[in-house]
């Protein structure tokens, strides 16, 4: 067993991230203000706050800007969309990050669809999502789907011909990770809920990516030897500490490669948000590398 920690694939794309910001403020394009991101949280989910931390202070330490917006989480549906357009069209913002699920009284959609496809930079709006579906490359994956790809590629994990199977189905990592990994010609199996045998549609993977939100579900069980795993679940277990999707401790003498939680994909996670609002910056104001 090895652990696949994010710390070397985050620390390598750092150095690009910084390089490139670089790059952009030597250049006549360069607005005369580093690239800042807009962190909009509806309520006070432990999740979201985790996250958001996480973002703002890697994205200061790469030498770029955050301005967080956080509203109740009874704000009425009305005035969240009019709060929200306000930030889309702040032209300061150079991209946003939307935590989402937003509470059920507030229409996630419509949301959504306001949101500027080239500020969008976890591919939450629908434009976005459709280019993954078809395979593009010019619009925002989700980052934490990304996350997942960076690390196994980076890893020298050989994807196509994999089987692979993905657990979750959400729009935010689940489907999306499923197409960036046919991208790479694995064969990739959906697992849900309702999946019948899901242990033996495991045990049957070359690599699983685990995004179901419970924590230590998947346990030595459902692992065959040699085994990829990639968790990508933030929870708290019994006693309150961080935990994943995975029972690390016993699952991790099965599998050949296994991912930590915490000092996994969330630390490659903040790094890819970083990457896009610098990406957004740089197309806003016509740059290329």
């Amino acid at each position: 067993m090895a652990d696949l920690t994010g710390r070397i694939v985050a620390e390598e794309l750092c150095k690009k991230i910084k390089n490139d910001l670089k790059d952009y403020m030597e250049s006549p394009f360069y607005p005369g203000r580093v690239p800042c991101l807009g962190i909009v949280r509806v309520g006070e989910r432990a999740d979201d706050i985790y996250y958001e931390n996480s973002a703002v202070k890697k994205i200061k330490a790469l030498g770029m800007d955050t301005e967080i917006f956080t509203f109740p989480a009874d704000i009425p549906d009305s005035d969240f969309r009019r709060e929200f357009k306000v930030i889309n069209e702040n032209d300061h913002i150079d991209g946003i990050l939307l935590f989402a699920p937003l509470p059920p009284h507030i229409d996630e959609k419509k949301a959504v669809e306001i949101m500027k496809p080239e500020k969008d930079l976890d591919g939450l709006n629908f434009i976005n999502q459709a280019k993954v579906y078809a395979g593009e490359t010019d619009g925002f994956a989700p980052c934490t789907a990304m996350a997942v790809v960076r690390m196994l590629k980076v890893a020298g994990v050989e994807l196509e011909g994999k089987n692979v199977t993905v657990l979750g189905r959400s729009i935010v990592i689940g489907k999306p990770v499923s197409m960036l990994l046919l991208r790479e010609n694995a064969t990739v199996t959906i697992c849900h809920s309702s999946t019948k045998d899901l242990k033996k549609v495991c045990q049957n993977s070359d690599i699983i990516v685990a995004a179901v939100g419970c924590a230590k579900m998947v346990d030595d069980t459902y692992v065959s030897e040699g085994t990829i795993v990639v968790d990508v679940g933030i929870n708290n277990d019994e006693r309150g500490h961080m935990c994943g999707d995975v029972d690390y401790d016993m699952v991790a003498d099965k599998a050949s490669l296994i991912t930590p939680v915490p000092g996994g994909v969330g630390n490659v996670t903040t790094t890819i948000l970083a990457e896009h609002l610098l990406m957004a910056a740089m197309k806003a104001s016509g740059f290329k590398k």
